[in-house]
């Protein structure tokens, strides 16, 4: 297993089964809440009424879970391990399994799981077991996410 720190534009030829690849933490804010709420048109008052949020189980307002799932995602994507190499997010299989608070910080953690070669794409699937931890190390969010990867030397499917 190799744990993926600063890697740039890695190829379906450089990624192998079991590496890692771990993020920095990032803050939840009242600011992405609100950003989101407005960039979505979801305003749910779970994520927008405090005194509506203060009546159910999580006492509070909470983040969108398509919010935690982007900011992972991107999170992901500053490593830059993907950078030009990248061709398509192809599909997720993914469960949200606890709430995320305004002044939480979560982190990625996603280990290559599958390569399948697709050459006529000029590259193959990357499967990734991707995990969303908040400052207590508890799983927020997981699952699968699979991407088409360019091989060395070819040239773009897009």
């Amino acid at each position: 297993m190799t744990v993926i720190a600063q890697p740039h534009g890695l190829y379906f030829e450089d990624l192998e089964v079991g590496d890692v690849i771990q993020t920095d933490g990032r803050t939840i804010t009242e600011a992405d809440i609100v950003l989101f709420a407005g960039l979505s048109g979801d305003h749910y008052k779970l994520h927008t009424n405090e005194e509506y949020a203060k009546t159910t189980p999580f006492g509070t307002r909470i983040a969108h879970g398509l919010l935690v799932l982007s900011i992972g995602t991107g999170l992901a994507m500053q490593l830059g391990f993907l950078n030009g190499t990248v061709e398509a997010f192809m599909g997720l299989d993914w469960q949200f399994r606890r709430p995320v608070f305004i002044g939480d910080t979560i982190h990625v953690e996603a280990e290559v799981a599958e390569k399948k070669p697709m050459k006529r794409l000029g590259g193959g699937l990357i499967t990734l077991k991707t995990r969303i931890l908040n400052q207590k190390g508890e799983v927020v969010q997981r699952g699968t996410w699979t991407i088409l990867v360019k091989s060395r030397g070819a040239t773009s499917a897009t």
